[in-house]
């Protein structure tokens, strides 16, 4: 690939945009990831539809991307394997950060709701039951099924809401914990394989439709504020073009318009996990996110003995200069939608 001189003349720099060009033009399949809450093959079921319709839309080849984890689809993204993901709140933040991400849009739920819960969920005949018989319990009387560590809902969201809020360090409180998806922790807590786990209501709903026998073992326990809708994130180095025509992809999938068949598209969007039709977003929707993340940092910090005066005095004064800037570009935002 051509090296550009930070010298370059204006006519030099000109001179490279028609190969600039050329580049972007030659983008011929779209790589579209999928992060994992399930098995692979019951993912691809799912989304199979969704991404033809994709590709029609777009009249290029979209490809669907099932990696094993969250990383995974952040790791592609990063060394532009994929171009295009749906993530959670959580695993979207390091994409942004460090695979050239932007989120666009959001999903919406079919009954209406703009975004989902966290839950912590037992057996029918666990005796927990609520949070306060988890975090009084004696420490290892129980096993943990907790989510995938770039999981907003399975992992970020209680851990700061359930856990640090609680000062509940839970390497110390559970007896076993084991990380896995949010399928796969649905059929621990069923199968009394854990006995407290993770995972959001827009799963165990899922569960319910697809598997009631089992999904009937399973009752929550806590549940969490509000989760803004899963974004959707592309790498912002794609064609202006071909990101006009994705942006108005999803904001038109699900919605009445010539042509379209709505009920089917409607369908397919709701075998994705009871979703609705998509909205506008942007990267603003991950602030909250980031906040939780430097609230559960600063309790850490606090409560970590190892750390001299001195060291925690510092540490503590750059997580409030974040969150300070946090809070600010909340306001900023907030300003604007207004």
């Amino acid at each position: 690939m051509p090296v550009i001189s930070r010298r370059a003349t204006p006519a030099g720099l000109l001179a490279t945009a028609p190969l600039i060009r050329t580049v972007q033009a030659a983008v011929t399949d779209l790589n579209f990831g999928i992060i994992a809450i399930e098995g692979s093959q019951s993912l691809r079921t799912k989304w199979e539809p969704f991404l033809q319709d994709m590709e029609k839309a777009v009249g290029i080849k979209v490809n669907g991307f099932y990696p094993s984890d969250y990383a995974g689809v952040v790791e592609a993204m990063r060394f532009n394997k994929i171009q295009i993901a749906w993530h959670g709140n959580a695993s979207a933040i390091p994409a942004v950060d460090r695979a050239e991400g932007e989120v666009f849009v959001q999903k919406t739920y079919a009954n209406g709701e703009l975004g989902y819960y966290s839950i912590i969920i037992v057996h029918r005949d666990s005796s927990i039951t609520s949070l306060n018989d988890i975090i009084t319990s004696t420490p290892g009387t129980y096993n943990l099924g907790n989510g995938d560590p770039n999981s907003a809902s399975g992992f970020l969201i209680p851990g700061y809401y359930a856990w640090a809020r609680n000062n509940v360090d839970v390497r110390k409180l559970f007896k076993n914990i084991v990380t896995a998806n949010h399928g796969t922790n649905l059929l621990a807590v069923a199968n009394r394989q854990v006995d407290v786990a993770t995972n959001n209501n827009e799963d165990l709903e899922a569960f319910r439709r697809t598997q009631p026998a089992r999904a009937a073992l399973v009752r929550e326990v806590w549940r969490s504020p509000l989760i803004p809708g899963d974004p959707m994130v592309w790498r912002k180095d794609l064609p202006p073009d071909l990101k006009q025509k994705i942006r108005a992809f999803f904001l038109e999938y699900g919605t009445e318009r010539e042509g379209a068949d709505t009920a089917r598209e409607r369908k397919v969007l709701f075998d994705l996990g009871g979703w609705g039709a998509f909205r506008a977003s942007s990267n603003t929707q991950l602030l909250p996110i980031r906040q939780v993340q430097q609230y559960r940092d600063r309790l850490a910090a606090e409560n970590n003995p190892n750390l001299s005066a001195d060291d925690k005095a510092k540490r503590l004064q750059e997580i409030d200069d974040r969150l300070k800037a946090l809070d600010q570009q909340m306001e900023d935002a907030k300003a604007v939608s207004n």
